[in-house]
């Protein structure tokens, strides 16, 4: 249960200071982030649950790496379903959080920073570029976690490793899908848009998963110790 609470607080906190962040701070008249700011807060909500739970839970925060994790042999299988469950749980409750927030001055919740492509997209990219986008960034972010939580790299920095990460996959592909690369926080904005958010979300589950198993594949067979291959 502690494990649970973990993921849960943990994906909690990353919707709502990276979704937040889009949401409340990006546009804001004369003083907004930008999506440099966006990317950043990602990355930051990343770091600071890394340092704060990830001994409890590993602070996975995001179906893809729980998936990612576990193919690539550093997850417990019997652990996937209630992490997943627990995480989505978490990012839904954030933008609840976040919906009552946003509302609170009379203003709609309008993009409310769900994901998506073609006239979703901030860039009104595609969906094959949307697909591509998602696949290759969710590769590379598990590559840095698996790398970074190896037992043979520097103690005390995958966190940084893994938030910073994070930041540059925001800074590359906001302009593309409003970055996911984590199907619960896709779930958590898109139900509370609806209409053409939740019907494109599909691609949000199932990009992010397919470049997670590629990544634990190919870690585990290139990259991994001779113990975690044996």
């Amino acid at each position: 249960m502690k494990k649970l609470a973990a993921e849960f607080i943990g994906t909690f906190w990353l919707v709502l200071g990276g979704c937040g962040s889009a949401v409340l701070a990006c546009n804001y008249p004369g003083a907004g982030i930008g999506f440099a700011g966006v990317a950043l807060a990602f990355g930051l909500t990343v770091v600071t649950i890394a340092y704060a739970l990830g001994h409890i839970s590993g602070a996975h925060l995001n179906p893809a790496v729980s998936i990612g994790l576990w193919v690539g042999g550093r997850f417990d299988g019997k652990d996937l379903i209630p992490y997943i469950i627990s995480q989505v749980l978490g990012g839904i409750v954030a933008a609840g959080v976040l919906y009552i927030i946003a509302t609170g001055n009379g203003s709609p919740i309008g993009g409310f920073a769900a994901n998506g492509y073609g006239d979703l997209s901030p860039g009104k990219y595609n969906m094959t570029a949307a697909l591509v986008t998602e696949i290759v960034m969710t590769f590379i972010f598990l590559i840095i976690i698996l790398g970074a939580t190896d037992e043979r790299a520097p103690k005390g920095f995958a966190g940084l490793a893994i938030g910073l990460g994070l930041t540059l996959i925001h800074l590359i592909s906001i302009p593309v899908t409003n970055t996911s690369v984590n199907p619960a926080r896709s779930t958590s904005q898109a139900i509370f848009v609806g209409g053409e958010a939740l019907s494109q979300l599909w691609l949000f589950w199932v990009a992010p998963i397919v470049g997670a198993i590629l990544a634990g594949i190919v870690y585990k067979a290139i990259f991994a110790a001779k113990s975690e291959n044996a």
